[in-house]
């Protein structure tokens, strides 16, 4: 199969840090495509704790295991920009996007209308976080982290790393 006729899928966010719950739609959405990119926003409007090359460094290392288990191109980018863009340059027919609760979903839903209007070809694909990482998002995991408590249920042992590191040359 070649990369124009693949199932292409993009896996958009700030991923700072990558958690848990980050990488469970990443390898749910692995099994559903032939080529997943997993799109690390630059994202200058949110001040991001880890630097963009340490949160592609970070997802890297973390979907080891994943990328054995479902031996697809799993591709790790930087991105800025338009989302659909982004996506569309890589050969994306689909957007993947984890929900955690209600309010998640209100904000995807006018953002996955949004995107149908930009690029009607690419279509959003909603995956729904498991019980276990409904409550974990990367702010929470960041402020738990800046008041020492210990974060290790929520992040890899390298993520976890990074995050330590960087907290103490603040």
């Amino acid at each position: 199969m070649t990369e124009a006729t693949a199932r292409t899928g993009f896996y958009p966010g700030t991923f700072d840090p990558v958690t848990s719950g980050h990488l469970d739609i990443i390898a749910r959405a692995a099994r559903l495509v032939d080529r997943l990119v997993i799109g690390v926003a630059k994202d200058t409007n949110k001040q991001p704790l880890l630097s963009l090359e340490e949160r592609i460094a970070c997802i890297r290392a973390d979907i080891r295991d994943i990328h054995a288990a479902h031996p697809i191109a799993i591709e790790v980018v930087g991105f800025e920009g338009l989302l659909v863009n982004a996506a569309r340059a890589h050969g994306a027919h689909a957007i993947f996007r984890g929900l955690r609760a209600v309010a998640d979903f209100d904000y995807e839903n006018q953002m996955s209308a949004m995107n149908m209007h930009l690029a009607p070809d690419i279509e959003t694909i909603f995956l729904m976080a498991r019980q276990g990482n409904q409550y974990i998002s990367s702010r929470v995991v960041k402020e738990i982290a800046r008041l020492d408590g210990d974060i290790a249920d929520f992040v890899s042992p390298s993520t976890r790393q990074h995050v330590l590191a960087r907290l103490k040359d603040r």
